[in-house]
């Protein structure tokens, strides 16, 4: 296992018919992630963050591409075999608590109710589920509806529902999008707890940066393409972009701007550099 990667997927495209018209969502998207990293994607509405993340869930297939998660192929997967994945494979958190939550369940039930559908016991589903509670620390509102606890403790739950069938993969959506940041402190902090302490791989996928600081890596991406990755460790943060198979890369705006240059530049290299430079105006 630990010779391979959690999740590999190589040139993976994602193409939607819309009327007449088709949308490339995905552009050959490279990305390696391995078995017990705790990850965010980040990208702008319309980077291809979330076409990416329902493609690893099993939701959307991808039009083109090679992606493997665990033992699974997901370019060639049926939808009975999509079904055994996620019950198996993988975990999900949405955004918004109604994808997460039974509003006429209680805590204690919607945790439970993924599990009905294995071959465990009613006392093995109760011991799980009191596991979980304990866990996440939710025994306070184990009992309560969805709608008699705060934001958080909804997302903290929907982490319990999407951990019930013990799967190896974590994902979540936006999962503090309509939180506060003090709430959204305290969910992340859950997500770091089940990765550190259950050895979950957990993918995040955010609009916002500031997610990075409760990560180990993040990728960057935009317009379909994963274009840069952010390194954390204990002492230093590290910025990269990423040369995708086939040579491209995608040039930060910022340093853009600073640069000046427009369209065109000139390349120059050496053993262990490559400098772009601006092509200067000749006078006439």
């Amino acid at each position: 296992m630990e010779d391979k990667f959690h999740i590999d997927c190589t040139g993976l495209y994602k193409i939607f018919k819309v009327s007449d018209l088709e949308v490339v969502a995905l552009r050959g998207v490279d990305l390696s992630i391995n078995y017990g990293e705790l990850l965010s994607i980040v990208g702008a509405s319309g980077s291809g963050k979330s076409t990416l993340l329902n493609i690893l869930a099993g939701y959307e297939s991808p039009s083109a591409g090679d992606v493997n998660v665990g033992e699974f192929d997901l370019l060639g997967i049926n939808q009975k075999e999509a079904v055994e994945y996620r019950k198996k494979e993988v975990g999900f958190v949405w955004q918004q608590t109604g994808k997460n939550l039974v509003p006429y369940l209680d805590v204690f039930s919607n945790i439970e109710l993924p599990m009905m559908a294995s071959d465990l016991s009613i006392k093995d589903r109760k011991l799980r589920v009191a596991e979980l509670i304990e866990f996440l620390n939710l025994n306070p509102i184990s009992s309560r509806l969805p709608e008699n606890i705060s934001g958080g403790e909804q997302q903290i739950a929907a982490i319990a529902v999407a951990l019930a069938n013990q799967p190896p993969l974590l994902l979540a959506d936006e999962p503090t999008g309509e939180l506060d940041d003090e709430t959204s402190d305290m969910v992340l902090e859950k997500m770091r707890y089940v990765n550190k302490n259950y050895g979950t791989t957990v993918v995040i996928v955010t609009h916002d940066p500031k997610i990075e600081d409760h990560v180990n890596r993040s990728i960057g991406m935009r317009d379909g393409k994963v274009v840069k990755e952010v390194l954390k460790n204990k002492r230093s943060k590290s910025e990269y972009v990423v040369i995708d198979s086939f040579g491209g890369v995608q040039i930060p705006q910022e340093i853009l701007s600073k640069s000046k240059i427009d369209s065109k530049a000139s390349l120059t290299s050496d053993k262990s550099k490559i400098s772009l430079n601006k092509i200067l105006k000749r006078k006439k």
